[in-house]
């Protein structure tokens, strides 16, 4: 099994995400790029994880960071989700998050 370390690329991929197809190193660009992920939509931890990851924008565009999140569920999921977290968390999604249905 492969191994990655901090410093070291991570694979490229596409994948359906709340802001269209993402082609991952296409997306990044020459930005530090910031990817986490969570079990599944609507869960509380994460829920409250989103919502201040959108709010700390201006901190990672400081530090010429990206943020992109992942979870199991469809697109269509995450939209509902994305709307949970902007009216419960007080503040906008500002970044894309993937689907990974399939796993």
């Amino acid at each position: 099994m492969a191994t990655l370390r901090l410093g070291d690329i991570a694979p490229d991929f596409e994948q359906l995400s709340t802001e269209g197809p993402i082609r991952f190193h296409e997306w990044l660009g020459d930005q530090w790029g910031v990817l986490f992920s969570h079990p599944a939509d609507f869960t509380p931890v994460c829920t409250t994880e989103l919502g201040t990851t959108a709010k700390l924008k201006e901190d990672f565009a400081r530090r010429n960071t990206k943020v992109i999140a992942l979870s199991v569920d469809p697109v269509e999921s995450h939209h509902r989700w994305v709307s949970d977290i902007n009216d419960t968390q007080n503040t906008e999604v500002n970044f894309p998050i993937i689907a990974d249905a399939d796993r």
